[in-house]
């Protein structure tokens, strides 16, 4: 009965609109009440969730990436893209996805990607002759490389809700080819139908603007070596190298650059700090709801239920991708890191797949679900900049998930791709 509390409320709140965390706190104390806890229990559980040093890292890189949307460092990576594969076929598809790649690198956001990358590209797209939702379709799903792509604040999420344990400086290496091969798959979906759109490709500037646009560009990637390098090399902890990369990332574009005015920096703090708000009240309630998953003992009888279903490796991992899949069209990504990591980890661990590779195909397949409807953040963001519907964008948005699937299905299957970088580093 407790269980069927828990779930009912938490339910009906997200369906009346509520927002999840708060979905979330009120189920468990809901919970808590009829098991005969005082509600005192659910604060104290909320408090102990947030009380973990390592998720200091999350206001700063949060606070550097809103340094980088204001400060001006889209507009070069953008020049330094173009200038590089803007030759090709659909080129600025092209300058899109690996715009994304080396700014979702930095900012570790999939909504900050879209709104610095989407207000610069698809308006230049649309004018130089590509179709709306062909523009949208590719800044949306090329976005979420920076979910995957270190540094990433979900890594840090996911770390958390796994009980320690696990490595953040593994998890980076780990996303690092992952997030390139998915940016891949997606440039080549988009130059198969740039191909039968007949789109232009735009001339070859030079290896001269070539050179010229990565020293511009190259002070900017610089930020997310700090943080990911100053955690591998062991000069920082994950903590201290977030600080670090707001640091220089202040620096960088107030001083340097000089594109980041009082104004922008103003904006940067108030967004930073409403995200890191945001968060962590996520990670408080979710941590008595996950508290209370496992008093219901939920993650053994679903894996109970899985494994008896098929004890196949491959069966059951393409079970879990296809809940995951489903969860993540109806909440968020965040939420769903620290609900499912409890209850699918030991499954997995069961079955011989190392927790790291299971982080990255985790974040890989709710990085989807940003993209899809009803709650695809990522997706209502993108057509809001496109100024298109979000019906026009999803008759055509297909190929490009068959390409992010096609990734996830590398991930999830082939150890090599997330585990063979860090092996290096053991």
């Amino acid at each position: 009965m407790g269980l069927a509390i828990l779930l009912g409320i938490f339910g009906a709140a997200v369906v009346l609109g509520v927002p999840v965390a708060f979905a979330m706190g009120v189920a468990a104390a809901a919970t808590f009440w009829y098991e005969g806890f005082p509600l005192l229990i659910t604060f104290q559980r909320s408090i102990s969730g947030i009380s973990v040093f390592s998720l200091l890292a999350i206001p700063f890189f949060v606070f550097a990436g809103e340094l980088m949307l204001h400060g001006g460092i889209a507009m070069r990576l953008v020049r330094f893209a173009s200038a590089l594969v803007g030759h090709v076929r659909g080129g600025l598809a092209s300058v899109n996805i690996f715009s994304s790649m080396l700014f979702g690198g930095i900012s570790g956001s999939a909504v900050a990607d879209i709104s610095a990358l989407g207000s610069i590209l698809i308006p230049v797209m649309k004018e130089r002759g590509y179709h709306p939702d062909y523009a949208v379709n590719v800044t949306v799903t090329s976005s979420i490389a920076g979910i995957v792509i270190p540094p990433s604040h979900n890594m840090i999420i996911f770390a958390v809700a796994a009980g320690g344990g696990i490595s953040i400086s593994k998890l980076f290496l780990a996303g690092v080819i992952p997030g390139i091969l998915m940016c891949v798959c997606l440039a080549i979906a988009a130059y198969i139908i740039a191909i039968k759109r007949n789109y232009p490709a735009e001339p070859f500037p030079g290896w001269a603007a070539v050179w010229s646009t990565s020293l511009q560009a190259i002070p900017g990637l610089v930020t997310a070596v700090i943080i990911v390098g100053g955690v591998l090399s062991g000069v920082f902890t994950v903590t201290e190298s977030g600080a670090f990369g707001a640091i220089y990332a202040l620096f960088l574009t107030y001083f340097v650059y000089r594109s980041l005015d009082w104004n922008g920096f103003k904006i940067s703090v108030v967004s930073a700090v409403r995200t890191t708000a945001m968060v962590m009240v996520l990670i408080g309630f979710a941590s008595s709801f996950a508290y209370l998953l496992a008093l219901y003992q939920v993650p053994d009888k679903l894996s109970g239920f899985m494994l008896g279903i098929s004890e196949e490796k491959i069966a059951v991992l393409l079970m879990i991708n296809i809940m995951l899949l489903v969860l993540g069209m109806i909440m968020d990504m965040a939420a769903l890191i620290l609900i499912c990591t409890p209850i699918f980890l030991p499954i997995v661990k069961d079955l011989g797949m190392d927790p790291t590779q299971f982080g990255i195909m985790l974040l890989v397949n709710l990085g989807l679900g940003l993209c899809t409807p009803p709650v695809g953040t990522c997706l209502f963001v993108g057509c809001a900049v496109g100024r298109i519907k979000i019906e026009e964008t999803l008759r055509t948005i297909w190929p490009f998930y068959l390409a992010i699937l096609a990734a996830l299905i590398l991930v999830t299957y082939v150890p090599a791709v997330s585990l063979w970088l860090p092996s290096l580093f053991d």
